[in-house]
């Protein structure tokens, strides 16, 4: 997901960085997966995806970050296109509601597809807005595109509703489950709903193994089976 006005993020965290070390942390995961799904919908023709991200948080609730992967879907609508890979820019600012337990994430996103396009393609760079909630196990983020929606004409406007839930079940071992809503604004029709099923193992090493089930409401192909491996340090 790319980061909203590209340079936003990095000068961000730049600025967060000069405030302390010692209020901040710095994390990444780099992830291997046979499919990469976005909202129900593969990026990569159902051919695995490399991917990678870096996240810098705050004490103070704010945070930063980037993540990237290799895509294949905007080159397979048009030969001519030479984008391969997708790069996620964002930032926010996440907390809790008092001791509730209730917590919230509001922040803007940016993706961002570099490389050469043909006369008359529409730009797919897009820029989200969202808010979040999180209690327990459960969590739900609404976005809303301040832009045209990756790559359609006059589709600014649009949103988009996830709903998850990660059960850790037996320690290591976590049930994740999610549904999702995507309305697509100025294209009746094209609105339509998607979900996953999956399980995860967390290792001590820093490793994860995460397989899941994958479907979505369009007519096309029928549910996608993925399985990842992710290394965080």
């Amino acid at each position: 997901m790319t980061i909203r006005t590209r340079a936003v993020a990095p000068l961000f965290a730049l600025g967060l960085l000069a405030a302390g070390h010692a209020h901040a942390e710095v994390s990444g995961s780099v992830t291997l997966t046979s499919d990469y799904l976005f909202r129900g919908l593969t990026q990569t023709n159902e051919e695995p995806a490399l991917q990678g991200g870096i996240d810098y948080t705050h004490d103070s609730g704010f945070y930063a970050g980037a993540w990237g992967s290799s895509i294949s879907w905007l080159s397979d609508s048009d030969p001519d296109v030479s984008s391969q890979v997708e790069i996620d820019l964002y930032l926010g600012y996440g907390g809790e509601f008092g001791d509730s337990g209730l917590g919230y994430d509001v922040g803007a996103i940016y993706y961002w597809y570099p490389g050469d396009y043909p006369p008359g393609f529409t730009d797919p760079d897009t820029t989200e807005l969202y808010v979040g909630l999180s209690y327990g196990i459960f969590g739900t983020k609404y976005s809303y595109a301040v832009t045209d929606l990756f790559g359609l004409p006059d589709s600014d406007g649009s949103g988009n509703l996830d709903v998850t839930a990660d059960w850790e079940f037996v320690p290591s071992w976590t049930l994740n489950a999610a549904v999702g809503k995507q309305w697509v604004s100025g294209y009746d029709g094209a609105d339509y709903a998607f979900w996953k099923l999956g399980v995860s193992k967390g290792f001590d090493n820093g490793f994860e193994i995460a397989a899941a089930l994958n479907d979505n409401d369009l007519i096309g192909p029928d549910e996608t089976f993925t399985l990842a491996v992710t290394k965080s340090f």
